[in-house]
């Protein structure tokens, strides 16, 4: 399995950016998917992006045009760019990595996007 640790998050205005960034340790060469998800209080976790078998990123609706996802595979470290960060982009963001069919979690990052 895999350790993730996220790194980035904070407040920030509507209209701003924040770059978040995610660590694997341990087993990464066995990661098939990894990326963030993200859950609002009193709200399901959902999909943010996730990088899987295809190579090209897959985006919630509601992020596409606006958040940007990259990363190393060999140094096992992925990145969440956004932009443009809406009130409802508020959230605690987790970092997620499938490893031999299993779902690892990173503890989240508080993301609060207010004025």
């Amino acid at each position: 399995q895999v350790q993730l640790e996220e790194s980035g998050g904070g407040l920030v205005q509507p209209g701003g950016s924040l770059r978040l960034s995610c660590a694997a340790s341990g087993n990464i060469r066995s990661i098939t998917t990894m990326g963030w998800y993200r859950q609002a209080p009193e709200k399901e976790r959902e999909l943010v992006a996730v990088f899987g078998w295809g190579g090209n990123p897959n985006f919630a609706d509601g992020v596409k045009g606006r958040f940007t996802l990259s990363r190393n595979s060999v140094k096992g470290m992925v990145y969440l760019q956004m932009n443009d960060l809406k009130p409802e982009d508020t959230a605690v963001y987790y970092c997620y990595a499938r490893v031999e069919s299993r779902d690892n979690w990173g503890q989240g990052t508080q993301v609060t996007v207010s004025s």
